[in-house]
């Protein structure tokens, strides 16, 4: 290898000495060939000299600059793939070329970038999966804890609601005049059940994933929860992988994180979700028709992007946001995607 190296720092020193003695002997015999063969005016030496050099070393330099051009445009172009996701790209070696060295070492780069990356990609997978069982347990104290607050509050309203609606009938012919107490005290009691109900509905953790596919999911989530909150939703799917459940989970998280800042910021009318894949990652991307902002004057935490890149950077992805006022919001998330 070092005498590649060595070879490829002297190549275009030799080739340009090449040139230059080239360039001298094909004036010089230009000039004499155009001394024998034409009558023209006295013209002084030097000055034939070297135009016909000046001609000759830009002809051979652009030679010179596109045989190496092209091997960058070459380096360039993989750069440019590895850099939108493709981490499979590679060079082909042909093992011939003193610039194959520089090849070499990036294909080597990105052998190492794409292993760190698969390790990053399952051990995120695997952070995700430790935490899902961590909390069953926790999960199940809370469904302990919230039959108890059912029973102690909503269940007996409910009993008492029920026995006073027993009553009236009773009271209708006995004490007609108490009927109307009775009747508001039903009204207070239901409103205080529902409103405890309500609020022990917000404390559930939601389980839409449970025993379903990403897409089984959003096929029943996404339209129920645009109609909740008055939007319009556009919802497509375009993948034929099979997911882990890690990767499920994340993205369904990363999902509803989307939708709330759209139902709370944009102020829209429409909105659209899509997951697609390519052939080296998964593309999600949530787009609003709403007021949108200033990126350069918000923070992007204001709008939970932090937390959807964050679950994004744990299975090795990335996100970012586009927005303009007055134009919507667009925030897109990319996935690695490893065969």
């Amino acid at each position: 290898m070092k005498n590649r190296i060595e070879n490829m720092k002297w190549r275009l020193p030799i080739f340009f000495i090449i040139s230059t003695f080239i360039t001298i002997g094909v004036g010089t015999q230009g000039k004499v060939y155009i001394d024998s063969h034409y009558d023209l005016p006295p013209t002084p030496m030097w000055f034939i000299l070297i135009a016909i050099i000046a001609l000759i070393s830009l002809f051979i330099g652009y030679l010179a600059a596109l045989m190496f051009q092209r091997k960058l445009d070459v380096l360039h172009l993989a750069i440019k793939q590895v850099s939108k996701g493709n981490l499979s790209s590679r060079i082909e070696v042909v093992g011939t070329e003193n610039f194959d060295i520089v090849y070499e070492d990036f294909n080597e780069m990105t052998d190492w970038v794409e292993g760190k990356m698969r390790l990053l990609q399952r051990l995120g997978e695997e952070s995700v999966m430790q935490k899902m069982h961590s909390n069953e347990a926790a999960v199940l104290e809370e469904r302990k804890r919230l039959a108890r607050d059912l029973h102690d509050t909503v269940s007996q309203q409910l009993f008492a609601i029920h026995m006073s609606s027993a009553s009236l009938q009773k009271m209708l012919i006995s004490r007609p005049d108490a009927v109307d107490g009775v009747v508001e005290q039903l009204v207070t009691m239901s409103q205080h059940a529902q409103k405890q109900m309500r609020g022990l509905i917000a404390q559930l953790r939601p389980l839409e994933l449970e025993d379903k596919s990403l897409e089984d999911a959003l096929d029943q989530w996404f339209p129920v929860y645009c109609t909740q909150n008055g939007l319009q939703g556009k919802l497509d799917l375009q993948y034929q992988s099979q997911f882990s459940e890690a990767l499920e989970h994340q993205l369904f998280l990363i999902i509803q994180e989307g939708m709330a800042n759209v139902v709370k910021h944009a102020k829209a009318v429409h909105v659209s979700l899509t997951i697609f894949e390519s052939d080296h990652q998964y593309l999600l991307q949530i787009t609003d028709d709403g007021q949108g902002f200033e990126l350069l004057k918000t923070q992007p935490t204001s709008y939970g992007l932090a937390t959807m890149k964050e679950r994004a950077q744990k299975l090795g992805g990335s996100g970012e946001i586009i927005s303009r006022i007055g134009a919507g919001t667009s925030v897109k998330i990319s996935i690695p995607k490893f065969t």
